[in-house]
């Protein structure tokens, strides 16, 4: 049961913006983009690095985000991914078995090839655990380079038509489906 007061939104973040509180080197952050929203105080659910973008959740709910982000709920992360090249089977069947990198093993849940085009191609990659820069990681250890990373949904709840750079409150229902701590 969630607790009066506690505020969950979904965020289309852009690319370029940082996800902490304070960058040391004064780029805007989720915090800028929220700061006359009138919200109270909001931890990110997870991250997405600066040059990431799309579904990032905010709450003041820590046990619900904390069910959100443990490894052990293997909750799916759905990334549509641009990347320079065009991967054949191969390479997605390579994203599936997995590549070592830096002592760990990064490999994805699916990977299936969105659309190509001369020179480069849209994959959806999900992910049902996310170690740091993990999609980048493993394409770049396949010989690709990401041109763009957008993340479209987090278990259920998809990103939708949100605009870039917009929040909208989740819904009870929303919260709820999310709640991997629920009986």
């Amino acid at each position: 049961m969630h607790q009066a007061g506690h505020v969950h939104i979904a965020f289309n973040k852009p690319r370029g913006i940082v996800v902490s509180a304070a960058d040391e080197h004064g780029r805007a952050t989720v915090y800028t983009a929220l700061a006359a929203a009138g919200l109270p105080w909001l931890g990110p659910v997870g991250r997405l690095d600066k040059a990431s973008e799309g579904l990032l959740l905010l709450s003041n709910d820590t046990r619900w985000a904390a069910g959100i982000t443990d490894p052990a709920t293997h909750l799916e992360k759905t990334y549509h991914v641009q990347v320079a090249g065009l991967p054949d089977a191969a390479v997605l069947e390579a994203m599936l078995a997995g590549v070592e990198d830096a002592g760990e093993l990064l490999r994805a849940r699916r990977a299936t090839l969105l659309r190509a085009g001369a020179k480069n191609a849209w994959l959806e990659v999900v992910l049902d655990e996310g170690r740091n820069r993990h999609i980048r990681r493993l394409l770049a250890a396949l010989g690709f380079d990401v041109l763009r990373l957008v993340r479209v949904a987090i278990g259920p709840l998809a990103l939708g038509e949100l605009a870039k750079g917009q929040w909208r409150r989740l819904s009870t229902d929303e919260v709820e489906a999310l709640d991997t701590h629920k009986a």
